[in-house]
């Protein structure tokens, strides 16, 4: 048996493995560019402060629309949890120019004898207003 067939299978798998490998890796998103960044931030900004339950800092990044048209009692509510808080942001999309997006996963866990997880699935619009981004509606 030539010793050249045994290398022939190994070099297909290393050059299967490197055409595979490139076709696996994300693609960029086609609107990515430095509003989706900066959208983005402000989304994980946000959701940060929900994390910490940072109220404060959290009414602080939204729109004036976004302030009326939610109760303090629903603001008191969405930033106060029990228990670790922790939070995912899917890829985005732009809706318009300065608007985005983004799916969210919020999730709450609670200790002691009757531990468990809450999830909450939602969405967080981000919207350019004057060269600022904020948060138009909550999750």
């Amino acid at each position: 048996m030539n010793s050249n067939w045994r290398l022939k299978p190994a070099l297909c798998l290393v050059l299967f493995s490197a055409l595979t490998f490139g076709k696996n890796a994300p693609a960029p998103h086609a609107s990515m560019d430095s509003d989706y960044i900066s959208a983005l931030a402000t989304a994980n900004h946000f959701l940060y402060a929900w994390q910490s339950q940072d109220e404060e800092g959290g009414i602080v990044m939204l729109t004036d629309a976004a302030k009326h048209h939610t109760s303090q009692d629903k603001l008191d509510s969405f930033f106060s949890h029990n228990g670790a808080a922790s939070y995912q942001v899917q890829r985005g999309k732009k809706l318009a120019k300065g608007r985005y997006v983004f799916p969210v996963a919020l999730f709450t866990a609670t200790e002691g004898k009757n531990a468990h997880i809450h999830s909450y699935y939602s969405q967080i619009v981000i919207f350019q207003a004057g060269g600022d981004w904020a948060v138009d509606k909550l999750p």
